[in-house]
């Protein structure tokens, strides 16, 4: 590590289990900020913190422009209720799109067992 407050790109691609590339690209997006010592860049603990809560909302279906979002809502100096309620609602989003998914996907494994019992038949029906 480079020193306590300050991550090298290896240190967090390691810690997060990502590539630099990965950690690059946040970084060309303008999410993390890190400083410069000559070639070599260095994360803050916040960029640290930043790409946690990028990545947590990358497993949670949120794109990238939503996890901007949501960061840039963030106030050391408030309680950070309007970032949390927008978090709220972002979640029973994606929980009401996952539901639909579901619902489709059971329509579908209901529509392929139709579909396979009728193929079962046909082939009990047909000659030896």
């Amino acid at each position: 590590m480079a020193t306590p407050n300050l991550h090298t790109i290896s240190d967090l691609a390691r810690e997060f289990d990502v590539t630099t590339r990965t950690i690059r690209f946040y970084e060309e997006s303008g999410l993390l900020t890190p400083e410069r010592d000559g070639q070599t860049r260095l994360y803050s603990d916040a960029d640290r913190v930043k790409l946690k809560l990028i990545l947590r909302g990358k497993r949670l279906g949120f794109s990238l422009s939503e996890s901007r979002e949501l960061i840039e809502m963030y106030d050391p100096d408030s309680d950070n209720r309007h970032q949390i309620n927008a978090l709220l609602g972002k979640i029973q989003k994606r929980r009401e799109h996952l539901e639909a998914q579901l619902r489709d996907i059971q329509i579908m494994q209901d529509e392929l067992d139709e579909a396979e019992a009728k193929c079962r038949e046909a082939l009990d029906e047909c000659p030896d």
